[in-house]
């Protein structure tokens, strides 16, 4: 009985020691290299069983299901992310990143740099809060993203709506609709080059 209750104690300091917690820096780190590294696994064990992206005054509240569905979005956007500098505010993190990716690139704005506070729950990420953005021309970015939804209105309709869907089959439309139209833009350019 001795020896069965010695076992019991060394194999508890051993799992114990196994399942260290993370540091409210350490989790958004893992966050951000898994979006990375395409590893929505990593990024489920950082997230609480609800998470809240806020942007302006939109609000999306998610479950881990559907956070999944978020993320396949912006996975067709190809991003990639850095980490310019962690802070600790309370119980917060603000984070400075980088995000680029094709959208952004299409929108004049790539890398797009930005303030983000991150809030938790029992040490996982429950709110990404976005701050503010910074050196953002958010003109060039309006001007990109009108003559995008306009010209696929009239030449592509069946497009239509790609911006406001934010399911894979949304993205892989508007990566659809940046290719169609950079095509009819290089068109344009071929056609004033001709003598």
């Amino acid at each position: 009985m001795r020896n069965t209750l010695i076992i019991l104690l060394v194999l508890s300091l051993f799992t114990g020691c196994g399942t260290k917690k993370l540091s409210r820096q350490e989790t958004v780190t893992t966050y951000y290299n898994a979006y990375d590294s395409g590893d929505f696994n990593k990024i489920k064990a950082v997230i609480h069983d609800s998470i809240t992206l806020v942007s302006g005054d939109f609000v999306m509240p998610f479950n881990k299901t559907s956070f999944k569905e978020f993320y396949k979005w912006d996975s067709i956007f190809k991003p990639t992310y850095e980490i310019l500098q962690l802070t600790e505010d309370n119980n917060d993190i603000i984070a400075t990143i980088t995000q680029k990716n094709i959208r952004n690139g299409f929108l004049k704005n790539n890398p797009l740099k930005l303030h983000i506070k991150v809030s938790f729950v029992t040490g996982k990420i429950t709110k990404l809060e976005e701050l503010d953005y910074i050196d953002v021309n958010w003109t060039a970015w309006n001007q990109e993203k009108d003559s995008l939804v306009d010209w696929i209105k009239v030449n592509h309709p069946e497009l239509d709506g790609f911006v406001n869907d934010m399911t894979m089959t949304g993205a892989m439309n508007y990566l659809k609709a940046i290719e169609l139209f950079e095509k009819k833009r290089k068109l344009e350019i071929q056609k004033l080059h001709q003598p």
